[in-house]
């Protein structure tokens, strides 16, 4: 009983780790995506003007999708390869391709559900959506772009996080992915001597 226990801890304490490293190069990343959509909005069109109109709804694709998808973009992959190295350490475990194709999959997916949240947190008919009187867009720090897209990365990375360690770097669950060795279930039982 003491083994299993000393197992679920090691397990709990390696799952921890990978963690609080998946959350250090997450807040890397969230530096990288935001930067990347101060430059996009500083450079490009308004970020609320409506790129194409989505039927006859009263829902537009904006630039503000836009930009947070390139930013996404950017970030993801400055994401994966510190997530590689460090995180997860699967550079000999897998190709960078093999796992680059599903950190990229994972990650769209959870833009998708992002930019759902970013429209409900942008458009001013949503019941989501941050208060104008608030969120002014008179300074960086009164930007509905910049609390949106802060709230929408917070959302959606715990997600994030845990299809990357089933599913994209699955290759180094068991065996060292940060220093600790597999704990066997049960202790190994002694040969027998025969004479």
């Amino acid at each position: 009983m003491a083994s299993r226990g000393a197992a679920l801890l090691t397990r709990h304490r390696r799952n921890l780790t990978l963690l609080a490293r998946f959350g250090a190069v997450g807040a890397t990343g969230v530096v990288v995506n935001m930067l990347t959509l101060i430059v996009l909005r500083k450079l490009g069109p308004h970020f609320d003007d409506a790129v194409v109109a989505i039927g006859s709804s009263d829902y537009n694709l904006r630039w503000y999708h836009v930009y947070s998808t390139l930013a996404f973009l950017v970030a993801n992959l400055a994401n994966f390869q510190l997530n590689r190295t460090w995180t997860f350490r699967s550079t000999r475990a897998a190709s960078w391709r093999s796992e680059y194709w599903p950190f990229l999959v994972v990650g769209l997916g959870g833009q998708v559900v992002g930019l759902a949240l970013l429209t409900s947190l942008m458009h001013p008919g949503s019941p989501m959506s941050l208060p104008s009187s608030v969120f002014d867009d008179s300074s960086g720090l009164r930007s509905r772009l910049y609390w949106s897209q802060l709230i929408v990365i917070a959302l959606v990375t715990p997600l994030s996080f845990v299809l990357n360690k089933m599913w994209t770097f699955a290759a180094v669950r068991g065996v060292g992915a940060v220093g600790v060795a597999p704990v066997p279930d049960a202790p190994a039982k002694p040969a027998v001597r025969v004479e």
